[in-house]
């Protein structure tokens, strides 16, 4: 689907792009090659996208010291003929103990080592907050955005946000060394770098983090910064792009038709004046791209750092004008392969970055939850996951009398709990977010609103406590509430709901058709999410099966087949 940029969107942008110009940063690879003035210059962009702080191998994937030793090799090979540049697409640091304990330090360390030339900004950068304990701000001269200004402040490569507006200021956010782009020297070519975030990106963090702040288009965004940075003397223009897409296949990069179609990336590539643009490292998705749309070439790299992507891009050494594109497929970071004709071995100076932190989580991740899992408790499933019915459950029981339950099971789980003996490891694996239980009191009808609101998705939430029996109504999804007995909660009945701050104060925007002005009214139990489960998990102990967590004769959804809910 093409999308055009409105003229008047044009002028907003470039007043931006006139206030908040690009910087031009030392390289971060080598500034003079070798070969005579007719031989090609070969730029390698090596992209990474949602590491979500997989900064150690898993199962023989993955980790930042083997991912190091992939980029050595490359670069062994591009010392002859040009430079290899480093740039990751957002969502770096939530995810693990190794890195949120650190809210992300561990990360920016081995990114610098590593010599990433830039990232940008993800929604989940947002998560930790304050610097400290805190999740949101809890007392006055709490800074919202606080832990995400001192990863910045310490990375030595540039964090960008180039579509990520003050409302204030209307411009977009001047925090130190957080801007909408760069200009890098790599091999003898000047890149430009810009870095965007999708759409929904405010939507998808705590809400009490990004108040003041708002997301502008993409396209005509990085359409601006591309065209101030060509007019600066950048021979590349590449794009780090908190939005993504999803395809299947990676062998031939035309392949478009394994690609879903309304890919958010797909559209802003679809709207970029032919050549303005290279390369877009892309993100958010959790998927694989690997693809040229409209003359750009796509990579995106699934999520947890386990895979990445590359570009390698040939220009006259002459001109410097970029004569042609190789995309590659994505590359699995094995911890027993060759890369470029040479064995992989991890950066031992990555390693060394990385061995403080692990010190301080390895004795908290082997703690031992009491409980033996006799099967996988998977995330996954059409309607009602074994996983997401787990910590739906946890809800409802840390509030006694509560009527249901709601969690974002979908976006909110991040891994299966294998089979065996279960660690809080693992379980914060599965739930690393720091969300706090919320009560909330609601009509049936605001409630039942707010529920059908999701019924139509390609996701329903998790539910406990109550049926949720969603049929079409004039061509709408309708949604009732059963109790236990049968009975249908009333419009007018009020309702114990048992939640995450996450989603009462707009995640996910479940709540935002039902919430007035002044908030729900939420009030806080004072207690994380995953520390419920760990000791509901301590105190049942025994033995737990996914089937002892799924009733399938007795579903929670009532749909008539998978989501989404068919309306006419």
């Amino acid at each position: 689907m093409s999308m055009r940029i409105p003229a008047g969107l044009w002028l907003l942008i470039a007043v931006h792009v006139a206030c908040a110009p690009a910087r031009t940063i030392r390289p971060v690879d080598q500034l003079t090659i070798p070969g005579s003035a007719s031989s090609p210059i070969v730029i390698s962009i090596i992209g990474t996208n949602d590491l979500h702080g997989g900064i150690l191998p898993r199962d023989g994937r993955g980790g930042l010291a083997l991912l190091g030793g992939y980029v050595n090799n490359l670069r062994a090979v591009r010392a002859h003929d040009g430079a290899t540049l480093l740039i990751d697409a957002g969502d770096m640091f939530q995810g693990t103990l190794e890195s949120n304990l650190g809210e992300g330090a561990t990360v920016v360390a081995a990114y610098n080592a590593l010599g990433y030339a830039a990232a940008t900004v993800g929604n989940h950068e947002f998560d930790f907050g304050p610097v400290g304990p805190a999740v949101t701000p809890a007392r006055p001269g709490d800074d919202p955005r606080g832990a995400l200004k001192a990863r910045a402040a310490e990375a030595k490569f540039a964090v960008l946000a180039a579509n990520l507006i003050d409302d204030a200021t209307k411009r977009p956010v001047e925090w130190p060394n957080v801007k909408p782009s760069v200009i890098v020297d790599a091999g003898g070519m000047r890149v430009g770098i810009v870095g965007v975030m999708t759409l929904r990106a405010l939507a998808e963090t705590m809400s009490g983090n990004v108040k003041g702040l708002s997301v502008a288009p993409l396209a005509a965004t990085i359409a601006a910064q591309a065209t101030a940075l060509r007019a600066k003397g950048a021979h590349i223009v590449v794009v780090t792009a908190h939005a993504g897409g999803r395809c299947t296949s990676f062998e031939v990069p035309t392949d478009l038709p394994s690609c879903a179609a309304d890919a958010e990336i797909f559209q802003v590539a679809d709207a970029l004046a032919p050549g303005l643009v290279d390369v877009i490292v892309a993100g958010h998705s959790h998927a694989g791209m690997a693809h040229l749309r409209n003359g750009v070439a796509i990579i995106e790299s699934f999520i947890g750092g386990r895979t990445f992507g590359r570009v390698d891009l040939t220009a006259n050494r002459a001109s410097r004008r970029v004569m042609s594109k190789k995309i590659f497929p994505p590359q699995d970071v094995l911890s027993a392969g060759d890369y470029e004709g040479r064995p992989v071995v991890p950066d031992a100076t990555i390693a060394a970055v990385i061995e403080p932190q692990l010190q301080r989580v390895r004795d908290l991740k082997a703690r031992p939850l009491g409980v033996v899992l006799d099967t996988e408790i998977p995330r996954a499933a059409s309607l009602e996951s074994p996983l997401g019915n787990f910590f739906t459950d946890v809800l409802l029981q840390s509030v006694p009398g509560a009527d249901i339950a709601l969690n974002n099971t979908d976006g909110g789980l991040r891994a299966d709990l294998p089979a065996g003996p279960l660690t809080y490891g693992r379980l914060f694996e599965a739930y690393p977010f720091d969300n706090l239980i919320v009560r909330l009191t609601l009509t049936g009808a605001d409630l039942k609103k707010a529920l059908a609101g999701r019924a139509g998705g390609r996701s329903v939430l998790g539910i406990a406590g109550l049926h949720a029996r969603a049929t079409c109504v004039a061509g709408a999804p309708h949604v009732d509430l059963l109790r236990a007995d049968g009975r249908t909660v009333g419009d007018d009945e009020r309702v114990t709901v048992v939640t995450t701050d996450f989603l009462a104060t707009g995640g996910e925007g479940l709540f935002t058709s039902i919430t007035p002005p002044n908030g729900l009214g939420e009030q806080d139990i004072g207690q994380l999410v995953r520390d419920a489960a760990a000791q509901w998990l301590e105190r049942r102990g025994g033995h737990l099966r996914d089937r002892d967590l799924v009733n399938l004769e007795n579903p929670r959804w009532l749909l008539g087949g998978p989501p989404p809910l068919p309306c006419p």
